[in-house]
């Protein structure tokens, strides 16, 4: 008898739970490395081209997936993509505690992409198709603030596993190994909400483009899309780095913390925002994001370390009212047919603008040191800030939506 016969049916409230959960602990998973890496640098004698290189494989690897499998759920169910995608994750935590060098990292890390990318179209679906009729905008809600919450989860718990347990590496993933399998098997117990329908081999072809009515506000984005993944992006792969070897903090939650400063910060701004209008929240958040960035530079050169942590959160919000924003500018304007394709789209932006620079800045830095790149980074950063500013105090064009649709963001790192 198969498992999906043998367990209950979940009601739409704790079918609900379960994704959301599934959401929270796959960005668990995507965080807990972060601080991580600066032990096996410091076990296995690799320089920060290779950490990045290890990072950006993520991105990728997790781009490369939403592109071909981001919307089979809609054919095949969302029950057993979602089931799968947990268990390959899952797969990714053996490949990390199988790991012996840079190879066996890049390896679980692009896994991990790949199962990730995988869920990131059904998770957002699957959480709008079973949200709580009471609770019309959770989610909304869930899909906006579950990726950020859970990466800062991830990077703390992890910190704080490497500072007071023994065998932390195995710890971290062993514990998330256990808790991917129990979600995929829990997952049986979700009720379908899609009926299978024939394509689901012509979905798998990569496809992504701007529809007509759509196109000047995806320009206006860009400078704020590019910017936020862009910031992420180091402080995900080179943030705790920068704090052990620039700030000299010792201990490893300090490198948790930097990148659950960023994220957490992000996630209480996207709630604070809630229904503002678009464009305004875009240059706000662009505004934060460029001065953030500013201080958190100066904190760097003068040493400080609580000026840099103050000024982390103070980017973070920047980092999550800009991408949300941005996103929401431009989510609502094509017709429903060609949403798919529009967020495809958007997708590869921010994956591109979360991997490649963050390689390119590795490779930077064993040329010319950790510290100037990231000076250089950040300037660049500020400086997209600055214009998403100018783009979004611009008027908007005068461009009414296809329709009114419940916007859902995700943010995967």
């Amino acid at each position: 008898m198969s498992l999906h016969r043998t367990l209950p049916r979940l009601g739409r409230t704790p079918a609900f739970a379960v994704v959301s959960l599934a959401l929270v602990v796959l960005m668990l998973a995507a965080g807990a490395p972060s601080p991580l890496f600066v032990v096996y640098q410091a076990q296995w004698h690799f320089g920060s081209a290779a950490l990045t290189a290890v990072f950006a494989a993520y991105p990728l690897a997790l781009l490369a997936s939403l592109l071909t499998v981001g919307g089979l759920s809609d054919h095949v169910g969302r029950r057993p993509v979602l089931a799968a995608a947990l268990a390959l994750d899952a797969f990714a935590m053996l490949l990390f505690l199988g790991a012996d060098g840079v190879g066996g990292l890049l390896l679980a890390r692009a896994v991990q992409g790949l199962a990730t990318g995988a869920a990131m179209g059904v998770v957002s679906a699957a959480l709008v198709d079973l949200q709580p009729l009471r609770r019309p905008r959770a989610g909304v809600v869930v899909n906006s603030v579950g990726p950020t919450a859970g990466l800062a989860a991830g990077a703390l718990g992890a910190g704080l596993v490497l500072d007071h347990l023994p065998a932390p590496t195995t710890v971290v993933f062993v514990a998330l190994t256990a808790a991917l399998v129990v979600l995929a098997t829990l997952v049986a117990a979700v009720p379908e909400t899609v009926t299978p329908r024939s394509g689901a081999l012509k979905s798998l072809r990569p496809s992504a483009s701007v529809p007509p009515r759509a196109r000047r506000a995806f320009a206006t984005a860009v400078p704020a899309l590019v910017a936020t993944w862009a910031i992420g992006g180091l402080y995900l792969s080179l943030g705790p780095s920068l704090v052990a070897t620039q700030l000299h903090v010792q201990g490893h939650l300090a490198g948790g913390l930097v990148v659950a400063a960023l994220t957490g910060a992000g996630s209480i701004a996207v709630l604070l925002v809630g229904d503002r209008a678009p464009r305004p929240t875009m240059a706000f958040g662009a505004a934060t994001l460029a001065a953030g960035v500013l201080a958190t530079l100066v904190a760097l050169d003068v040493r400080s370390v609580a000026g840099f942590f103050a000024a982390t959160v103070v980017a973070g919000v920047g980092f999550g009212t800009a991408f949300f924003g941005a996103f929401r500018s431009v989510a609502a304007l094509p017709e429903p047919h060609e949403r798919a394709e529009l967020f495809a789209a958007a997708y590869t932006v921010n994956y591109l603008a979360f991997g490649v620079p963050t390689l390119l800045a590795g490779v930077a830095a064993r040329q010319v040191g950790l510290l100037p790149t990231a000076m250089v980074y950040g300037v660049v950063v500020a400086v997209l800030g600055l214009v998403a500013l100018g783009l979004g105090l611009r008027r908007a064009p005068a461009t009414s939506p296809a329709r009114t649709c419940p916007v859902t963001t995700t943010v995967t790192s």
